[in-house]
This record gives structure tokens, C-alpha cells and sequence, in this order.
């Protein structure tokens, strides 16, 4: 049996610039006709992984060029200690452990330490390298490391043995084109946020004084122009649970564990984008939490393909919630589906049998993890 978990949530920044493009204005998109305000699923995951962060170093991995430079810090004192040790002869050991990596294409180190790809490896895989390059350290000093000892600093990083995946990679997956074979199906599904009504860029025209410059000279010693938006956005996840819990080999308590904390990121974790100039600290007013069996993923965002617009004195985001809510029945009549939906709301909408409302972010989470065990 298929069980899903869904996240609808509506949000309301004041102005800000939460995530930029290459210019360094704010991401929009086209949708519906118009152009909205976006923030892109990869902010908003990056946003949640820090959640995660902040509760267990070990839910995390690490995304990195500098691998090396990690393996060198964390070598075993026992490599340390030897007699003759040199700190040179170490860096060409882990430099050739890091460039045993790969399959048919192997990881290159350049003059910098850095590798040439970025690597996504989780703490315990890490850890994992830092011992087989300590167990395997004379052999690393040779002009071409046997087979053997390749074989053991590749089996470090996980395959088909998940015993040492972060909860952040079970999650979101991983790619490693040099290592096709430990890339990891994500067990979620983040959307990128787009506003519920169409935006108009505006600009900031600031400048900035010498404060130590003679009072008789006029004028500013700096000057330029910042843009942003403001806008109500609908944001959606998914996480497959049983694929959750097969990433995590099993382990149905520390799936529960990282999806109750998945949840609390989404809902709480803000982008930091010019947030220092901005302070756009601004909690979703509505959030519904949906357990569904047996049905397929079902976004909400068609519920604003027609741009919102609002009278003067009418709430935007009441009048977004009112559009979700009645979106989400209308796809319940038409498809159907088993399950259960809880609302945290604060739009003052009338939920007209959507869910079931809760009162608070705790009771949330406790009824939809109660949903899911239930």
C-alpha cells in the first residue's frame, strides 16, 4: 500500500528578494498567463536541511569539492604517530584515496585539493573513508593502489548497503555522475513555490554617506539599486513514506523521527536571501497536512492558475486559502482517494470540510504522524 504525505502551504512574505537569479533579481516564472514570484525547490530544500542541521549534525550530508582537506583533519592519530610521518606524504595519501574513486570515470584532485565534481556524502560516509584511507595508508603511498584497496574506499560510500545514508540524502536523493551506482532515489518531492496572484519587480534606489568625509562636501559616496517583490505563495511537498523508510533500511522510527522533523522545516525554515536587508520573517498563515493511501501525488497549485486579485480592504491570503480549499475538494470529488487531512489556519477561511482544523503547528504534526501510524 502506497501512503503519501502532502504539504500545502500559503505564505505571505512582505518585500524581499528571497532568492535570486543571475542577475540578482528575484526568480520569477510564468503561470497561468502572468508573471509570478518564485522561490525555486532547491532554496527551500537548502533552508530545510539547515533545519535538520541544528537538531543532528548526523541527519546532514555534506556537499563538497574539498573532501580532501576533511579526510587530512580526520585521518587516525595512529597514521599520525607513525614514525617518519610527514604531513606531505599524508596529503598524497588521501589525494590518491579521493582519486580512487569512481567507476569508469574517477574522481580528479587538482593543485588546490579540490576535486573536480561536487560530492554529496553523508557523516558516516565520510567517516567511513577516513578509515579505509587509515587502514590502507602504505598502500596509498605506492605509485598505483592494488585493486583491493580501491575496491575498500569505494565500498565506503554507499550502493545498495544504505546503513550509512544521511536522513537529508534518503530524503532528497543524490547524483554522482562519477558514481552511478550510489545515486539515491529521493523519497520526497519539493515544488517550487510560485506567488498565487501576478507581481510586478520593483527597485530599491539607495546610497550610502562617508561618515568621515568634510561637512562642507555634498552628496553620496555610494549608490545603486536593489530589487524585490512581495507576494503570497503557495508551496507544496510530497515524501513516499515506504520509500522513506526503504532508503533508511527499515528503520520506521527514524523515518518517523526525520519526517516530523521534515515537516516542522518546511513549515518554519526561511530562505536567507537579503533577509538583513529585508527581515521578511513572515509564517505561513495556512498549512494542511494530508496522509493519502493509494492515490497518486496531487499538487494544489492549479487552484491559482488564474492569478488571484483582490479588492481594496480584501485579505490576499484568505482569499488564496479560499481558492486551495476549494480547489482540494473539487480534485476529492472528481478522483477520490483515502485519507486524512489536518489544517493549521489562520486565514480566518472557512474550511467547508477540507480537513479538520488544528489549532497548532505541535497538534499538526502530532495528527498527521497519528494519521500515518493509524
Amino acid at each position: 500500500m502506497k501512503t503519501l504525505i502532502e504539504i500545502h502551504a500559503l505564505q505571505n512574505f512582505a518585500p524581499s528578494n528571497l532568492n535570486r537569479d543571475d542577475t540578482g533579481a528575484p526568480k520569477d516564472a510564468l503561470f497561468g498567463g502572468t508573471r509570478r514570484a518564485r522561490v525555486s525547490s532547491q532554496c527551500l530544500k537548502r533552508a530545510v536541511r539547515e533545519h535538520f542541521r541544528e537538531e543532528n549534525e548526523g541527519w546532514v550530508a555534506s556537499r563538497t569539492k574539498r573532501l580532501v582537506d576533511e579526510l587530512v583533519k580526520g585521518v587516525s592519530p595512529a597514521v599520525r604517530n607513525r614514525k617518519g610521518f610527514s604531513e606531505e606524504q599524508l596529503v598524497k595519501a588521501v589525494e590518491a584515496a579521493v582519486a580512487s574513486l569512481g567507476e569508469k570515470k574517477k574522481v580528479k584532485v587538482d593543485k588546490e585539493r579540490k576535486t573536480d565534481v561536487l560530492l554529496f556524502l553523508g557523516p558516516k560516509e565520510i567517516e567511513a573513508l577516513m578509515q579505509a584511507t587509515t587502514a590502507s595508508y602504505d598502500d596509498l603511498l605506492k605509485k598505483t593502489p592494488p585493486a583491493e584497496v580501491v575496491e575498500r574506499l569505494n565500498a565506503a560510500i554507499d550502493g545498495e548497503d544504505k546503513s550509512r545514508l544521511s536522513l537529508d540524502v534518503a530524503l532528497f536523493g543524490r547524483m554522482l555522475a562519477v558514481m552511478p551506482a550510489k545515486n539515491q532515489d529521493a523519497a520526497c518531492q519539493v515544488a517550487h513555490a510560485i506567488s498565487t496572484h501576478s507581481v510586478e519587480r520593483e527597485f530599491d534606489f539607495y546610497t550610502a554617506v562617508d561618515d568621515l568625509k568634510p561637512d562642507d562636501t555634498a552628496g553620496a559616496d555610494m549608490m545603486g539599486t536593489v530589487e524585490f517583490n512581495s507576494a503570497c505563495f503557495y508551496r507544496y511537498a510530497v515524501v513516499d513514506w515506504e520509500k522513506l523508510v526503504e532508503n533508511l533500511q527499515g528503520d520506521t522510527e527514524l523515518a518517523a523521527k526525520g519526517l516530523r522533523r521534515f515537516i516542522e522545516g518546511f513549515v518554519v525554515a526561511e530562505p536567507t536571501g537579503k533577509q538583513n536587508t529585508f527581515a521578511a520573517h513572515n509564517p505561513p498563515e495556512l498549512v494542511a497536512l494530508s496522509v493519502r493511501r493509494n492515490t497518486a501525488p496531487r499538487s494544489l497549485a492549479n487552484a491559482f492558475e488564474t492569478a488571484i486579485v483582490v479588492r481594496k480592504g480584501e485579505s490576499l491570503t484568505r482569499r488564496s486559502a479560499e481558492e486551495l480549499i476549494r480547489k482540494g475538494k473539487a480534485l476529492q470529488a472528481a478522483f477520490g482517494g483515502e485519507g486524512e487531512t489536518s489544517v493549521l489556519n489562520l486565514t480566518g477561511a472557512s474550511l467547508d470540510g477540507f480537513g479538520s482544523e488544528v489549532s497548532s503547528l505541535k497538534d499538526l504534526l502530532d495528527e498527521g504522524l497519528s494519521s500515518l501510524q493509524g
